[in-house]
């Protein structure tokens, strides 16, 4: 069995493999979402990631239709306690950024839209510095102490906020964040490392980086001459062909060669392999794309074999 890991100074343990709910009711209908939840869990994933403004941008949509989703395969399957979910505010239609007042309608929206009364772990989707940080640390400090919220995160912000929000935290006695969503993969060292990691290492944060696999150019599926129908290709074309996108498919193909394993599944292993990271994160639109998702919990990498690939990167 795989063994779970704690995320930062929390008492949630968590797969090594965050799911993505970005994709469901986008590019994942309700039965292909579904079949794909229950086919992480019953690999023995438990951490479901989502946002409130998920999926906004598709044209129809009001944002919300992940959690939705979630919310429903929950009822569902009835097995809410096995699962941390993790959801995020601060970009929704109706509710950006994150005001006091803002901020908890956004939570109580997303509490029913997810059919539960509790959110594991809640995220700031973006900073937002039109709000000093002792009004949001105040308002997560809030929802925790109502129990509407067990852990809080925080995703894209600045070290300079982050590390300010944590004093302010560590000063008032009120709740501090526990993990980071940080953009990093292979493609995108300079995302996260450098001084935003020294502050998440420094403070005990977890990290749960997303764009783990580079919006699908790490899967390797991605190369020169290559057509691939995807709604991320546009995403995908600042890598294909570059010089250091080369270098790291190369490397990643040598090694993934080595262990008979998938180029996704090498590039996730050593994201999960680098200091204060606790899962990536990633996403799996059909079932048929989770297995070398899943397989990251197994694979570890010899350290030649990590400093290959952060040469390659680099």
């Amino acid at each position: 069995m795989t063994s779970l890991r704690t995320l930062g100074s929390s008492d949630l343990e968590v797969f090594p493999l965050a799911l993505g709910g970005n994709v469901f009711g986008w590019t994942a209908d309700r039965t292909a979402s579904f079949a794909v939840l229950d086919a992480y869990t019953a690999a023995g994933g438990n951490f479901i990631d989502t946002a409130d403004t998920y999926s906004s941008w598709v044209e129809g949509n009001e944002g919300g239709e992940s959690e939705t989703l979630i919310g429903e395969w929950l009822a569902e399957r009835g097995n809410r306690s096995d699962i941390l979910l993790a959801t995020k505010a601060g970009a929704h239609p109706e509710y950006r950024g994150l005001a006091p007042d803002t901020l908890k309608r956004a939570a109580d929206a997303s509490l029913r839209r997810l059919g539960t009364d509790y959110i594991d772990l809640y995220y700031t989707h973006y900073d937002d510095p039109s709000v000093p940080v002792e009004e949001i640390i105040g308002t997560l400090d809030e929802l925790v102490t109502a129990g509407k919220v067990r852990a809080i995160a925080a995703s894209n912000i600045t070290p300079e906020r982050l590390q300010e929000s944590l004093d302010f935290s560590d000063r008032e006695g009120l709740a501090r964040y526990v993990a980071l969503q940080p953009h990093y993969n292979l493609v995108s060292r300079d995302t996260y490392e450098g001084r935003l990691q020294e502050v998440a290492s420094r403070s005990g944060l977890a990290a749960v980086p997303y764009y783990a696999l580079a919006s699908g150019f790490l899967t390797g599926k991605y190369r020169p001459g290559a057509h691939v129908e995807s709604a991320r290709t546009s995403r995908v074309e600042a890598y294909v062909g570059t010089e250091r996108g080369e270098r790291v498919l190369a490397a990643l193909d040598g090694i993934a060669e080595a262990h008979d394993a998938e180029v996704a599944t090498v590039a996730l292993a050593w994201l999960a392999a680098q200091p204060t990271v606790a899962a990536p994160l990633a996403s799996a639109r059909t079932v048929e794309q989770l297995p070398a998702l899943l397989a990251v919990a197994d694979l570890a990498l010899t350290d030649a074999e990590l400093s290959a690939l952060t040469a390659a990167s680099a």
